[in-house]
């Protein structure tokens, strides 16, 4: 299965979180699902951590890279399409970058592996 992580559901992961639920970590550990981490989530949290709102225990720059590498994530760019669909969205969710991971979610046909039930309005499907 190819699924596309929520922002909060990778930092959770990454904690070790017991809020991130068992679903959701069974499908980010599975080794035979393709894990897919929005550009946009690793924006919003260097954002977050470089105004000291997220910590994360080890420099960004070395974590993030280290992470993804070792969980076998990758990185899904934001493209003309993912635009073009966000431009259609309705705005029952305002945050900016849960909006592309949104759109991306639609345009890839992709599950969104998530707690933020906002989402559910966009006819997506969320993991949770």
């Amino acid at each position: 299965m190819r699924a596309l992580l929520d922002t909060h559901a990778l930092i959770w992961f990454l904690e070790g979180s017991p809020r991130l639920s068992a679903p959701a970590r069974e499908l980010i550990e599975g080794g035979d699902n393709e894990v897919l981490v929005s550009i946009a989530s690793l924006w919003e949290m260097s954002i977050k951590h470089s105004l000291g709102k997220l910590e994360l225990g080890r420099p960004f720059s070395e974590l993030i890279p280290q992470q993804l590498e070792a969980n076998a994530m990758a990185v899904l760019g934001v493209e003309v399409p993912h635009v073009v669909e966000l431009v259609t969205l309705p705005f029952h969710h305002r945050d900016p970058f849960d909006r592309l991971i949104i759109a991306q979610s639609r345009v890839e046909s992709l599950p969104v592996v998530g707690d933020d039930s906002a989402f559910d309005a966009y006819g997506i499907q969320r993991i949770w």
